[in-house]
């Protein structure tokens, strides 16, 4: 059992910072560096005060892998960091190596007396859902997981669940339209609803672009109808066999790669790269160009799922008093839960009509006019 202490991921944090900052301003480094050493020293030194500490402690534990894991993981952990820093409130986050770990984490935290306690992934249900039984005083939330049992929601158990399918439309749909051998692919993790939700997405936004432009446009590695694909087995990042899916589908013609399982982008750049093509990839979870700017000539665009913000205001509600509710919370493109990420340094290689298009589709999404999974 691993815990990943505020300073473990600060450090993290700063370095990735310190990135998006230099690629962004890297032709003017110089002369700011420059004008910096002319100008005086402040005579007044302002800092901003910590918030207060409340006696409140909210605990995460993780899927297999690590917070830092570029996805789902470190989503939930930046929600907590921010919470610390910003409403004063104390924060444990646990990690799984194996599945063997998640029963003793949750346990770890009920034994901390922890206020709330977050499960991170379709996975660790089972185990929280266990431990919300035998301990109905305590509050839980399922990160991408359900809170029934033979059908009936605990009554302590909040389920937190995303609606991928509705921006992952809008990225098949951009993919294709960018896509210059009309030929995409996308491969998963696990062959379970939270990853197939990105996947259904995906390919029926390309079959919209189809219909719309009157392109033949084909996607590798999932057939929503037969519920057939191509699945690595897991979700270790950037393994061996998710470089062979990529290699594969990029063989096979695909310029656009939009592999849905944690943190694959390497894996996948990498088959870009080796193939020597002008290929792109898709990133989820995080907005993938800006959290990992090592992979962003690579990121056309991400589907985001937003767990750091919806972490941060159960966290926020609950510290302040508010009372605990097991209702589901979806998010949606219409609650901002998700959405596609900025195109950043692909926007000029994306025509206006385009763009046009996907806030269209988007809208049409929101009031129902729009189907994503047909």
């Amino acid at each position: 059992m691993a815990t990943l202490t505020k300073r473990a991921l600060a450090g993290f944090a700063a370095a990735g910072a310190m990135a998006l900052v230099l690629s962004g301003c890297a032709g003017g480094a110089a002369e700011v560096a420059e004008e910096a050493a002319e100008e005086p020293a402040e005579t007044e030194e302002t800092t901003e005060e910590a918030p207060a500490e409340l006696d409140f402690l909210a605990c995460a534990v993780s899927d297999e892998g690590s917070w830092e894991d570029a996805s789902f993981n470190e989503a939930v952990y930046r929600g907590l960091l921010q919470a610390e820093d910003e409403l004063g409130v104390q924060i444990r986050a646990l990690e799984s190596n194996t599945p063997e770990d998640f029963a003793p984490n949750v346990q770890a935290t009920v034994d901390e007396g922890c206020d709330v306690i977050f499960g991170v992934g379709f996975a660790l249900e089972e185990a929280l859902k266990a431990s919300a039984q035998e301990n109905p005083d305590m509050v839980y939330v399922a990160v991408d997981g359900d809170n029934t049992v033979d059908g009936e929601p605990l009554a302590n158990v909040k389920s937190v669940r995303y609606a991928m399918y509705e921006s992952s439309y809008l990225a098949g749909y951009l993919s294709a339209a960018y896509s210059t051998t009309k030929t995409l692919g996308t491969y998963g993790g696990v062959q379970i609803p939270p990853v197939t939700d990105f996947m259904d997405g995906f390919y029926y936004g390309a079959m919209a672009y189809a219909a719309d432009s009157g392109e033949e446009i084909t996607v590798l590695g999932w057939d929503p109808m037969a519920g057939t694909g191509d699945f690595i087995g897991d979700f270790a990042p950037n393994s061996a066999t998710s470089k062979s899916i990529a290699a594969s589908q990029v063989e096979q013609g695909a310029d656009v790669i939009f592999p849905v399982g944690g943190d694959q982008f390497g894996a996948a750049s990498e088959a870009i790269s080796e193939a020597g093509i002008e290929g792109v990839m898709v990133g989820v979870d995080l907005d993938i160009a800006a959290t990992s700017p090592q992979y962003a000539p690579f990121v056309l665009t991400s589907a985001e799922k937003r767990m750091t913000a919806a972490t941060f205001d159960i966290i926020s509600d609950l510290a302040s008093g508010g009372e605990f509710s097991n209702e589901t919370y979806l998010g949606t493109l219409a609650n901002n839960g998700t959405d596609i990420s900025p195109l950043y340094e692909f926007d000029d290689a994306v025509s206006q009509d385009v763009k046009d298009r996907l806030e269209e589709l988007k809208q049409g999404i929101i009031s129902g006019d729009v189907d994503p999974l047909s």
